[in-house]
């Protein structure tokens, strides 16, 4: 376990940030610019003192004010990655990352090759940091933390800094890392389209403070992460796994609750574990399985949850053991007479998928 229990006053801003998350995951701190994310990975790095409290990595003491136990930067064995790749100008690509084994003491759990391998550095060994991209520099940072051999490796926004193609070309690295080594990785960001590709595990931050915290999936429709994102990006997220695939019809379908929703299949393979996020403003209620619409995703449930929010409503729908939230207008729920225990369809466009599925795991090749 990762566990923080502590306090920090810095002017007018107060910190009292209070979690336990397990290890061997990736843990989110997400939460909107100035709530505390960096501080809070400072202070788990040793480059800040809280005022008091604790913290521990696996039963490993990094901090305690009652006990006087303040473990120092360098002996926590922590890797962090900084928005801006931080590299040494004078070194090559290589001389960088062999920069990470220089204080290893003890065997190498992460070899050098593999992680050349993992983030597609082959080609560029023989670079200085001024020959590469940004995207590029962040690859490099990312491994020469991982080659220190760390308990923890903190990212904080390591993509923030990056133009929109340079940051979806680092992504599917990050995912590999993930599910590649499952080493204990926290990571700070506001963007919500990363902490939906990467996290497993979500600390929801807001003036300071930890407001939630879970899984994303139990997360995704909680009123606490509503709270800190618009309306357009709010959706349940789903981890399921592909059932069949069409290659005449360009479609794979997903497990979700009792039923299947059909979606563009890409590079999905049967069998293979993946996330969905079905975002509310994208759903359509149905109070009978219409058949006559080129809607083809339809999934039976029941309503477990009436959220109302200005002149729309967010419905809580149990399609099986999953629930999903569909945003309609007050109106449209006045007019369906809807309410705990009505039993409805949810429709889904193939179409507004797009863009919304990820691979849970990947596989090095």
């Amino acid at each position: 376990m990762l566990q923080i229990d502590v306090n920090l006053k810095r002017g007018d801003f107060y910190l009292q940030m209070k979690f336990a998350v397990p290890s061997g995951s990736v843990i989110a701190l997400f939460g909107p610019s100035g709530c505390g994310k960096t501080t809070t990975a400072n202070l788990i790095a040793g480059l800040l003192q809280p005022d008091d409290g604790n913290i521990s990595i696996d039963n490993r003491v990094l901090f305690d004010s009652t006990r006087g136990i303040n473990v120092t930067a360098e002996q926590r064995n922590i890797g962090y990655v900084f928005q801006n790749a931080r590299l040494f100008p004078h070194l090559s690509v290589l001389g960088n990352l062999q920069y990470g084994l220089r204080r290893v003491r003890h065997k190498p759990f992460i070899e050098t090759g593999f992680i050349v391998k993992l983030l597609d550095l082959q080609s560029l060994l023989q670079r200085h940091p001024n020959q590469l991209s940004g995207g590029e520099q962040q690859r490099v940072a990312i491994g020469r933390a991982l080659l220190a051999q760390p308990s923890l490796l903190l990212l904080d926004e390591p993509l923030s800094s990056l133009d929109m193609a340079r940051r979806n070309e680092v992504l599917p690295y990050l995912e590999r890392l993930r599910d590649s080594l499952k080493l204990t990785m926290l990571y700070v960001s506001h963007q919500f389209d990363e902490v939906l590709r990467l996290a497993t595990h979500v600390v929801l931050m807001n003036s300071g403070k930890c407001i939630a915290q879970g899984n994303l999936v139990d997360l995704s429709l909680r009123s606490e992460l509503r709270s800190l994102l618009s309306e357009e990006v709010v959706g349940a997220v789903v981890e399921t796994k592909v059932v069949s695939v069409d290659s005449g019809s360009g479609l794979a379908q997903l497990a979700v609750g009792n039923g299947v929703i059909s979606v563009d299949v890409g590079d999905l393979q049967l069998g293979q574990q993946v996330r969905v996020q079905l975002l509310a403003r994208d759903l359509v209620l149905s109070l009978d399985p219409t058949s006559r619409l080129s809607i083809r995703n339809k999934l039976a449930g029941t309503i477990v949850q009436l959220d109302n929010s200005g002149n729309t409503m967010l419905v809580h729908v149990d399609v099986g053991n999953v629930i999903v939230g569909a945003r309609i207008t007050l109106s449209a729920a006045q007019d369906l007479q809807l309410e705990i225990g009505t039993k409805l369809w949810v429709l889904v466009k193939a179409i507004t998928l797009r863009g919304h599925v990820f691979a849970s795991t990947s596989q090095l090749t």
